[in-house]
């Protein structure tokens, strides 16, 4: 995927044909040392014999030179997991010269310039300074813009019109993010009661298990919806502590009954840590380390097991749906990047107050110990 594998090509291509480097080099006129140069990789045929080259063996020219204009799904994944163990793991500048890099190589190619714009938006934080995190954002939306402009896929364009949105949220532009997802977002939509209707278009097609399946896909993300929604109402309600208890209480007990903490940690984690925020700002210490165990508790399984997206009893019908999405059942980070996450997230003001706290130094250190022993 990496690298044009001409000369490779012009190995198998003339072997298949049975012929000799010198039979090669008499139909395209010239020397067996060229052709023999070629082969061994010690130099490139003239780019005005590459049409020449390719219709003698039948192929394109980018068949001929190893070139890949489009990724599988599993390269997408592959390449995407790989860069973003990259931004955890070297100079900021490296990950995002390579990131650079294949999206110039694969420009046409609009699902991975979809997931490199999804894994800018992931990491643009780990930028050395505000401006370059600034350009990290910009030439995200750049790529979305490329993709809307040029992609004919509806799901990947209203994918991407969503990644631009929070792009430009990041970038400090919530009014153009409003005008790209309010027309989308509108409840009244009849489009909001796809789901239902093609639930009931496989009952009377006579699929039972592709509506059970897209009803337990509606399940799964409606929950987690509710999750994360839970966790912004925390955030915008952050004054208001009666609200705020009403809603821990009742998201918590979805979550529980829903067991969200094995299911989806991650997100488990980021309604536990608001909480925790929440309960300390208002000077209520006991609550606030209950809710920082549980947020360890979920980042411990992250780090001691493999980050997945996965079912479970319940949702048991969620693995083909799953293997569908564009990075399948991985996470869109690396556990480097969630250990970076949890240290700024630890030292964060909310929590100043619980500095001088036995419990929580020691939930720190676990974490601190926890990141060493992945490292």
């Amino acid at each position: 995927m990496n690298v044009l594998s001409l000369s490779e090509n012009l190995v198998r291509l003339r072997r298949a044909r049975k012929l000799t480097q010198e039979e090669l080099a008499d139909f395209i006129g010239v020397t067996k040392a060229s052709v023999s140069k070629w082969e061994n990789a010690q130099s490139m045929p003239d780019i005005l014999l590459l049409p020449q080259l390719a219709a003698f063996f039948g192929v394109t020219i980018d068949e001929l030179v190893g070139y890949e204009a489009q990724l599988s799904s599993e390269q997408i994944r592959r390449c995407y997991g790989d860069l973003a163990k990259e931004f955890a793991s070297l100079p900021f500048e490296e990950a995002w010269e390579h990131t650079c890099t294949f999206a110039r190589r694969y420009y046409s190619c609009y699902p991975f310039l979809l997931q490199l714009s999804t894994l800018c938006w992931n990491h643009f934080m780990v930028a050395g300074t505000e401006e370059q995190g600034r350009q990290v954002l910009q030439e995200a939306v750049g790529w979305c813009e490329h993709i809307l402009d040029g992609c004919g896929d509806v799901g990947v364009c209203r994918d991407a019109l969503v990644v631009k949105a929070g792009l430009k949220l990041q970038l400090g532009l919530p009014k153009e993010a409003v005008e790209l997802l309010e027309p989308a977002a509108d409840p009244s939509r009849i489009s909001s009661q796809d789901g239902a209707l093609l639930v009931q278009a496989y009952q009377m097609a006579g699929e039972p298990e592709h509506a059970k399946s897209h009803v337990q896909i509606g399940q799964y993300a409606s929950l987690l919806n509710l999750v994360g929604n839970g966790v912004m109402s925390l955030s915008l309600y952050e004054n208001d502590i009666s609200r705020c208890k009403t809603t821990i209480q009742r998201t918590l007990g979805v979550m529980e009954l829903f067991q969200l903490g094995r299911l989806h940690p991650n997100l488990a984690a980021q309604f536990y840590c608001q909480a925790a925020s929440i309960y300390a700002k208002h000077g209520d210490t006991g609550k606030a380390l209950e809710f920082l165990r549980k947020f360890e508790s979920c980042i411990q399984m992250l780090l001691d097991g493999e980050i997945l997206l996965h079912g479970d009893g319940y949702f048991d019908l969620l693995d083909a749906w799953i293997d569908c999405l564009p990075l399948g059942n991985m996470a869109p980070r690396d556990k480097g990047f969630i250990l970076q996450s949890v240290q700024g997230i630890l030292s964060h003001p909310a929590f100043e107050s619980l500095k001088g706290n036995g419990e929580f130094q020691r939930i720190a250190r676990s974490l601190e110990e926890g990141g060493k022993k992945h490292a």
